[in-house]
């Protein structure tokens, strides 16, 4: 017997059809959480970025200056 991995987009009409059609079979369904992939740096560094988590200055004394020290 030989094992099949599908990813089958279950919001669809078409995806949703098909997940019938199997279950209808009663075939052995196994349903495996997708997976998310960790961001890298870079992306993570862009995000910031992009959601204004960052701040700009002149110069390393005015940074020292907001930072308090």
């Amino acid at each position: 017997m030989a094992t099949y991995a599908l990813t089958i987009n279950e919001r669809s009409n078409s995806g949703k059809a098909l997940l019938k059609y199997l279950e209808a079979l009663n075939l052995d369904l196994q349903v495996i959480p997708k997976v998310r992939m960790r961001k890298s740096s870079y992306e993570r560094s862009m995000d910031d970025i992009k959601h204004g988590r960052i701040e700009k200055f002149a110069s390393a004394d005015e940074m020292c200056k907001s930072l308090g020290i």
